[in-house]
């Protein structure tokens, strides 16, 4: 991965003896987002705490945006970030006097970009009430925007969805879909692996501070499955397509990746020419919760249905 805009190598934190995280590797790119997620105890705000500058790595390094953050400390300015959530606001102050707080120690952010962001985060009607009268979900909410006021080429986040209603969630989650839209990188630790299954790019599960796995959502969302006349033939047949990543079988179904999910519309068609008669067709959904359970499960060398 070329260009990773958070990255570490070999990261490790003790406290005292106990290790926490330990040997920790990945990277990721500018408009990605990545999610990390794993059981309660297993490493995640610790990760949020040392790529944030907030707490020192016992051994490895973190570098942003190309710099090792403990040698260039001032590259935290070019990152937003929110840390063991909901983040604290003054609750005697309006939403809107938070954020301008936030923005003046920030410096060069305009009350357009205050503005601006209490409308994405849907808090404009709420803007001018004190934050002490918000719920959980309006100051999570808040707290992801004061993150953003910066525009920061690199977003982190610990939890910003916990605890939230729906709306709130929903809210969020389009936030950050956007913000990685235009070109940050967003990294954020969660428990609602329903919700970021649907857009995040790569998913590490951790375990007991290690990376056990990490899974690229963006192949598993142009999988479909096939059940055809003739299963081999219609593997060979698929493989040789442009449009096809990837081709292989199942039982008696085929079951490939598409390069583009627009070419869906040419599988019928490079089927039929190979003399392949096509009985059924539909998305091979990838259940991201059962996958987490079966690995943390092997890990830990329990059943899946003990693992949380």
């Amino acid at each position: 991965m070329e260009g990773a805009a958070i990255e570490t190598r070999q990261l490790s934190k003790h406290y005292g003896q106990r290790p926490v995280v330990r040997d920790l590797s990945f990277r990721v790119a500018p408009g990605e987002v990545y999610a990390l997620v794993g059981p309660n105890g297993a490493g995640k705000t610790t990760v949020i705490r040392l790529l944030t500058g907030l707490a020192f790595p016992t051994a490895g390094s973190v570098y942003l945006l190309g710099l090792e953050l403990l040698k260039n400390p001032a590259v935290r300015r070019r990152i937003g970030a929110v840390v063991e959530a909901p983040a604290a606001f003054y609750p005697y102050l309006s939403g809107r006097a938070n954020l301008a707080l936030h923005a003046r120690l920030a410096g060069g952010v305009t009350d357009g970009r205050i503005a601006e962001v209490l409308r994405l985060l849907e808090l404009e009607t709420s803007a001018e009430r004190k934050v002490g009268v918000y719920s959980l979900g309006m100051r999570q909410r808040l707290g992801v925007a004061a993150a953003l006021l910066t525009q920061p080429e690199v977003l982190i986040l610990d939890e910003p969805a916990s605890g939230m209603d729906p709306l709130s969630l929903h809210v969020v989650h389009r936030v950050l879909r956007e913000a990685a839209s235009m070109g940050t990188a967003v990294l954020l630790s969660t428990h609602h692996l329903d919700e970021v299954a649907a857009y995040c790019s790569r998913v590490a599960i951790l375990e007991e501070g290690q990376l056990i796995d990490e899974v690229n959502l963006l192949d598993r969302r142009d999988r479909y499955r096939a059940q055809v006349s003739d299963v081999r033939r219609a593997q060979l047949a698929l493989k040789t397509q442009p449009f096809i990543r990837h081709a292989g079988t199942r039982g008696d179904e085929v079951v490939f990746i598409l390069e583009d999910s627009a070419a869906l519309g040419q599988v019928a068609g490079a089927l039929v020419a190979a003399g392949v008669e096509l009985l059924g067709l539909a998305r091979d959904n990838f259940d991201l919760r059962a996958y987490y359970r079966e690995r943390v499960s092997a890990k830990r060398g329990v059943a899946p249905e003990e693992v949380a």
